[in-house]
C-alpha cells in the first residue's frame, strides 16, 4: 500500500517537477523582512488571511490546491452499510472535518468555561512504555486519543471538562496580572477506567500556514541550532525530536505538532485524519479502538475498510495544507513595532524563535524552494518549565519539552478565529499571558520582559501582533 502512495505522490508532483525551471530567477528580489514567507508571502489581513494559496504555484498545483481544500472542508459522514464509497467517519472522532478544528485554516480554542464543548482541542493518551519505533503505547481501553464523539449507536469515550484557577502575579513595577491555570478532567468514561499511570496531553489545533516552507528547511539547518548540552552556556539547550517515519520505515527529525512528533506533512495529515476523524489511510489503516470497545471494533467502515480516503485524495489534501500562504507582517514601519522588534531580540526571545531561515528544495512544490523566510522558530524541543508541562513523553520529547511554535500569523488569530488564546492548550488569553507562562529555558527571557517598562512591554507585544 505504501508503494501505491509513493506512486500517487509522483503523479501529483509530476507537473511540479517538470516546471521547476520556470521559477528560476536571474535576479533575486531585494530581501524584505516583512515578507515572512519569502516570495510566497501574501498581503492579506482579512478573516480569510490563512486560506490563500502561495504565490508561484503552477496551474496544476492550483487546481489540486482547490480540490484539496474541498477535502479539508468536507464534513465526513457515516457510510451506509451498502455503500462502496470511501466515506466513513469514525467510529470515534473529535471533529467531522479538518476545518472543524482548523477553522479558516487557523487555530482552535479551548473551552472558556466548564460544560462548553472544545473547539479544536484534543486530548492524547499514552503510557510510559514504548514500542519498537520509539512511540509510547496507548491506553489499553481508550487508545491514543480520547474521543468525545461517536457514530450513532456507539457510546463516545466520555467527556472533557476543564477547570480554571486564577493565579495572581505582579511585575517589578507594581503592575498586577493574573494567569489561568487549567485542570483537565476526563469524565463519564464509558469503557472502564483509564490506566492509573496514563499520561494525558491536551493540545489545541494550530494555524497551518507555511507548513510546506517548514518542511523544506534542510535538516542540517535545524541541527545547527541544537545545543542539547548547552555548550555555549546561554541557558538554552534545544534538541530535535526523533520520530518514526511510517512511509519510509525509519527514524527522522520531527517538525510538526506541538512536540514535533510528526516528520512530514504527509504523515501529519494522515495522522490527523485517523486520530481526529477516524478516517483510515494507507499510512494508518487501523481505527483508534481500545480492546473493550467492541462496538467500535464492529463498526462498518465505508468502502475499503483499510483505506477510507484514497492515496490520491490524501495527497491533494497534503498539497493544500502544504501550500497555504503566509501573510506579510503588517505596520512594520510603525515606530512602536520597530522598538518592539529590538526588544524582542534584546530579551533573547530570538534564542528559540529564530527570525530568519532559508528553505532548501521542496520535494514536490518548487515555489517553496530556496526561500528566505521569517517563521520565528527553530523547530527544536525546549524545556518550558514545570508550569507548562503536560507530563507526557512523545518519542524523545519529555513532559516538559515543547517545539518552538512559529510566530507568523499570531497577530491575526482574533481576525481569523475570533479569539486571542495561545499556547499548546489555549490557556493564555492574550500574548502577554503567553509570555508570562514561559519557564525553563525561557525563564530568563520572561524575567527580562517583566523588567521592561510598561511602554516597552506594550511595544514588544505590538511587534508580535504585527506578525
Amino acid at each position: 500500500m505504501h508503494k501505491n502512495l509513493i506512486a500517487a505522490s509522483l503523479v501529483i508532483a509530476g507537473s511540479a517537477i517538470i516546471i521547476t525551471s520556470l521559477f528560476a530567477q536571474d535576479e533575486t528580489p531585494e530581501h524584505d523582512t516583512q515578507l515572512l514567507g519569502g516570495q510566497t508571502t501574501i498581503f492579506n489581513d482579512t478573516a480569510n488571511a490563512f486560506g490563500q494559496p502561495a504565490p508561484g504555484l503552477d496551474r496544476w498545483e492550483e487546481l489540486f490546491f482547490f480540490v484539496g481544500n474541498s477535502f479539508f472542508n468536507m464534513n465526513w459522514v457515516q457510510a451506509p452499510a451498502s455503500t462502496t464509497a470511501r466515506d466513513g467517519l469514525g467510529p470515534f472522532f473529535s471533529s467531522r472535518s479538518c476545518a472543524g478544528c482548523h477553522f479558516k485554516d487557523g487555530r482552535g480554542r479551548a473551552p472558556e468555561f466548564a460544560g462548553e464543548s472544545p473547539t479544536g482541542l484534543v486530548v492524547l493518551l499514552s503510557m510510559m512504555e514504548r514500542d519498537i519505533t520509539g512511540a509510547q503505547f496507548p491506553d489499553e481501553n481508550y487508545g491514543g486519543q480520547f474521543s468525545i464523539h461517536a457514530l450513532e449507536g456507539i457510546e463516545p469515550e466520555g467527556d472533557i471538562r476543564i477547570e480554571y484557577e486564577e493565579v495572581a502575579g505582579e511585575y517589578p513595577d507594581g503592575t498586577s496580572y493574573s494567569l489561568r491555570h487549567p485542570t483537565y478532567v476526563l469524565e463519564n468514561l464509558n469503557y472502564g477506567e483509564l490506566h492509573p499511570e496514563i499520561m494525558v496531553s491536551p493540545r489545541v489545533a494550530n494555524q497551518i500556514i507555511g507548513m510546506g516552507l517548514l518542511e523544506a528547511i534542510p535538516e542540517e539547518t535545524i541541527l545547527s541550532y541544537a545545543d542539547p548540552n548547552d555548550r555555549n552556556d546561554d541557558g538554552i539547550s534545544g534538541r530535535p525530536n526523533l520520530v518514526w517515519d511510517v512511509l519510509n520505515n525509519r527514524q527522522e527529525i520531527g517538525r510538526f505538532g506541538w512536540k514535533a512528533n510528526q516528520p512530514t506533512m504527509l504523515q501529519q495529515t494522515a495522522a490527523a485524519f485517523n486520530g481526529d476523524m477516524g478516517i483510515t489511510t494507507a499510512l494508518f489503516p487501523e481505527q483508534n479502538c481500545g480492546e473493550p470497545q467492541q462496538d467500535c471494533l464492529d463498526a462498518i467502515s465505508g468502502g475499503d475498510p483499510d483505506v477510507e480516503i484514497s492515496d490520491d485524495d490524501l495527497l491533494k489534501t497534503v498539497l493544500y495544507a502544504s501550500s497555504l500562504a503566509v501573510p506579510a507582517q503588517h505596520n512594520a514601519d510603525d515606530p512602536q513595532i520597530q522598538l518592539g522588534r529590538e526588544l524582542f531580540e534584546q530579551v533573547n526571545c530570538t534564542g528559540c524563535h529564530i527570525p530568519q531561515l532559508e528553505t532548501g528544495i521542496h520535494p514536490t512544490i518548487p515555489a517553496l524552494s530556496n526561500q528566505i523566510i521569517h517563521p520565528y522558530t527553530d523547530l527544536l524541543l525546549h524545556d518550558m518549565g514545570d508550569d507548562l508541562a503536560d507530563g507526557r513523553n512523545d518519542f524523545v520529547a519529555n513532559g516538559n519539552e515543547w517545539r518552538t511554535p512559529p510566530l507568523w500569523g499570531i497577530g491575526l488569530f482574533e481576525t481569523v478565529n475570533g479569539h486571542t488564546n495561545y499556547l499548546h492548550d489555549g490557556r493564555a488569553r492574550n500574548l502577554e499571558e503567553a509570555i508570562l507562562w514561559h519557564g525553563g529555558e525561557a525563564a530568563s527571557s520572561r524575567e527580562a520582559f517583566m523588567s521592561l517598562t510598561a511602554e516597552e512591554r506594550d511595544a514588544l507585544i505590538a511587534f508580535l501582533k504585527s506578525l
